[in-house]
């Protein structure tokens, strides 16, 4: 009888952010299609929700930049390549990617990096730094725009190397308004004194300049100046992760424009479906392009209005006027009038939206097909 074939994920820490929950997902999807599943992670808040009776998981100081600290890594890598006997590591950041390239070299197994942004590539140091992305055996794309950023950007490290696009897929079961219990919204509310009876417009993302904050606000204030009329709550949800100085400028531009009774700034929600259930408007503001959208893809599956910027992978996520909008990014104007014709839609046409939205999602964005996809790859790439 054949082995079980085995994975090897390496990620710096298992948060809540696309990457990791999609480490998550497939760790668990490999488990149940008779694969073993191993995760070498510095640890993270997902952790306490790993099966650890289906995926083993190995602590290491991933995260780290160090170069001494990724050789150290590579040399207990291959260690654990050698001693679980595993067929496939696969990498999704760029740290770990270094350490996991060494280790499958040693040991001469199978390398797989999903590519999941952009990265900062301006000094020719980091863009060696980026490559060791493109040195596997395959190369998972979260979206088309990434995979023509590869091409475009990195032309000089692609040499018949196989470059695939797998969207991320999100829980079409955890993502559902229908399965949000009130007694969770009723305890959300309490806690951050919203009031339900307010149109609620959510701006979900961790607090850094690129993600449109400022600008969300600008729009913000014209709406209140504009339409008085209409009564809502503006709530930038996100952790700071230690950009104080930032927070502090949103919070005075807050002040500044007599929004303190309409902005509300939450740091984290436990149960994202139950703040998207209770929202109105979904906002994805970023300036710069968002390499997926996840925000996007979660505010359809809610069936929510969502307004994303027409940039990075929103472009794919929306089918603009269809599942939801696009406006011009770094627009507040446009932003603002969007966010006006999106309050005024008549309960029919809103509710056309809305249905257009999920079904978008449960076509394109299910993790059922991320996790087949991979699974698949992972396959062939045996064979």
């Amino acid at each position: 009888m054949p082995s079980k074939i085995k994975v090897l994920q390496v990620i710096p820490k298992l948060g809540y952010g696309g990457a990791e929950t999609g480490c998550y997902d497939i760790a668990h999807y490999l488990h149940e299609k008779d694969f073993g599943s191993y995760v070498v992670t510095s640890g993270g808040d997902l952790l306490k929700y790993v099966n650890k009776k289906k995926v083993k998981v190995i602590r290491l100081p991933v995260h780290s930049k160090n170069p001494l600290l990724i050789l150290i890594n590579a040399i207990i890598l291959s260690l654990i390549i050698i001693f679980l006997n595993i067929d496939i590591v696969h990498a999704r950041s760029r740290a770990p990617a270094w350490s996991c390239y060494f280790a499958t070299r040693i040991t001469r197994r199978k390398f797989v990096t999903t590519f999941h942004g952009t990265y900062n590539f301006k000094s020719p140091i980091k863009k060696f730094y980026n490559s060791v992305m493109l040195k596997s055996d395959l190369i998972i794309c979260g979206s088309n725009f990434i995979f023509s950023h590869i091409y475009e950007n990195y032309k000089d490290y692609i040499h018949n190397k196989k470059l695939l696009v797998i969207f991320r897929g999100i829980n079409l079961e955890y993502f559902n308004g229908k399965n949000v219990k009130e007694e969770i919204e009723n305890k959300l509310l309490s806690e951050h004194s919203l009031d339900k009876s307010k149109k609620i417009i959510l701006l979900p993302g961790r607090l850094t300049a690129w993600k449109g904050q400022e600008m969300f606000i600008e729009a913000i204030k014209n709406l209140k100046l504009i339409r008085p009329d209409i009564l809502f709550t503006a709530v930038l949800l996100g952790n700071d992760q230690g950009r104080k100085i930032y927070k502090k400028k949103l919070q005075r531009l807050v002040e500044q424009y007599r929004l303190v009774n309409d902005v509300k700034f939450i740091e984290h929600i436990k149960h994202m479906p139950s703040i998207y259930n209770l929202s109105h408007i979904v906002i994805s503001s970023s300036i710069e392009p968002e390499a997926f959208g996840r925000v996007s893809v979660e505010g359809q599956a809610m069936e929510k209005i969502v307004i994303a910027s027409n940039i990075g992978g929103s472009n794919e996520t929306i089918v603009d006027k269809k599942s939801g909008y696009l406006f011009e990014a770094g627009n507040s104007e446009d932003l603002l009038k969007k966010l006006i014709f999106a309050i005024d839609l008549d309960f029919e046409t809103a509710n056309k939206i809305k249905d257009d939205a999920r079904n978008n999602v449960i076509r394109k964005f299910d993790v059922e097909k991320m996790c087949f996809s991979t699974y698949s790859e992972y396959k062939k790439l045996l064979n």
